[in-house]
């Protein structure tokens, strides 16, 4: 079973969070961030995993701490859920059209951390969430997952398509990274770590 729970408080936010990863799909969101739901369940959805996150963050203040401490515990949750990650596929890529945008994801599930986010916004918002914070939550989930994550928006005009292509594409090479696919860990070193 590749599960993995984990509940994270600080003074900022408190976060629960669940991810089975031989799911189907189904998720449970709630941050307070009516957009940053949205993305979360398209990334459930399409990376056909299970998720639920809840998180009460100080939305009073702005949307910062809320969107990377998601990002820190959803990361987290992954690593332990992939455990020593024998068998799996290890890397993803996926290139997503969405209308007039096309984005890009290239991930390895590496143990090294790593993010490279190319995406030029127009505007600082969609709905409640700033869209600086995207490349924010990529990277605290990058690095507590231990992941080489590659994002890049190569064209695009309509924000709400920018940040729904990023997350899909994402899901999509999630998806193909962890699937099993073999027993031995895709490494000459024999470790993913």
């Amino acid at each position: 079973m590749r599960e993995a729970e984990l509940r994270r408080e600080t003074k900022e936010t408190v976060i629960d969070c669940r991810i089975d990863l031989d799911g189907s799909g189904d998720a449970e969101i709630s941050t307070g961030i009516g957009f940053f739901d949205h993305m979360l369940t398209l990334f459930a959805y399409h990376a056909g995993i299970d998720l639920k996150l809840f998180a009460d963050g100080d939305l009073d203040v702005d949307d910062h701490h809320t969107v990377e401490d998601c990002g820190i515990v959803l990361g987290k949750v992954i690593r332990e859920a992939l455990g020593d990650r024998k068998g799996i596929a290890r890397y993803g890529f996926f290139l997503l059209p969405m209308d007039e945008t096309l984005a890009e994801t290239a991930l390895d599930i590496s143990g090294r951390p790593y993010l490279v986010f190319r995406c030029d916004w127009k505007r600082d918002q969609i709905g409640m969430l700033s869209t600086e914070m995207i490349e924010e939550f990529f990277r605290a989930l990058a690095v507590h997952a231990g992941i080489t994550l590659h994002i890049n928006v190569r064209w695009g005009e309509n924000e709400h398509h920018k940040a729904e292509a990023i997350f899909k594409s994402f899901a999509h090479a999630f998806r193909a990274a962890v699937a099993v696919n073999g027993e031995e860990v895709l490494s000459t070193k024999g470790s993913l770590e």
